[in-house]
């Protein structure tokens, strides 16, 4: 996949969400252009990309519930609340910081 088929983005996790993905907090991470249906890649689509291929731990239930990020993880788009960027159905852009928080854990 060559740099014009990904956009460069951050990608961060606390509160204890870090275990899930090797015990590493960040992650700078060329996410395809565009989603298995070749729509623009949006949040939705981030979070199956993680779970298939960042997410080495088997537990994705504790990460997504029903085919999104599950309650009590806080997801913020370049430091705002994802619910003020349209949520999972946000398109992603080149140089996002996207960071999942667990309130759950101390977060």
């Amino acid at each position: 996949m060559s740099n014009d088929d990904t956009i460069p983005i951050t990608i961060e996790f606390s509160g204890g969400l870090e275990i899930l993905f090797s015990n590493q907090k960040k992650y700078n991470l060329p996410l395809p252009f565009k989603d298995e249906s070749g729509e623009p890649a949006n949040v939705a689509f981030l979070v199956r990309h993680l779970c298939d291929n960042v997410m080495e731990d088997p537990r994705k239930e504790l990460f997504v519930l029903d085919g999104t990020v599950r309650p009590g993880i806080l997801v913020l788009i370049n430091e705002a609340d994802w619910e003020l960027e349209g949520e999972d159905k946000y398109e992603v852009q080149k140089g996002d910081h996207i960071m999942f928080v667990s309130t759950l854990h101390g977060g």
